[in-house]
């Protein structure tokens, strides 16, 4: 069913296991010229999650985005955290393929490295 897509995201900490509360993202809609263009903002809640979808379903086009979380801010001050932290913010940049599936980009980071993958 074409359009029934929708975009979201979380973020856990793998060093301390469990979500990262409190981390600042923006989603931005890369254009064929290279130009960012902003579509949203927010901030996890106690869960690691967005309180509300980033893309709403229905609404998702094909195209490339770029999810920047802003880590830094959520690392400073931890015990055994180099300060400043050694990761600014992680930018993910992926590839909308097929606008009927649900696409989940989570976060999983620790203060030295991070990773992703492609949910549902």
């Amino acid at each position: 069913m074409s359009g029934s897509a929708g975009l979201s995201t979380h973020v856990l900490d793998t060093a301390r296991g469990r979500p990262a509360a409190g981390i600042a993202l923006q989603l931005h809609a890369v254009e064929e010229s290279g130009q960012r263009r902003l579509l949203n903002t927010a901030v996890t809640n106690q869960d690691g999650r967005t309180d509300a979808p980033l893309i709403e379903r229905g609404t998702l086009t094909i195209g490339t985005y770029e999810l920047t979380f802003h880590v830094a801010a959520y690392f400073e001050g931890l015990a055994g955290v180099s300060q400043p932290p050694f990761l600014d913010s992680v930018t993910l940049r992926f590839t909308v393929a097929d606008t009927a599936a649900h696409y989940h980009v989570p976060l999983l980071v620790s203060p030295w490295s991070y990773s992703t993958y492609r949910g549902s």
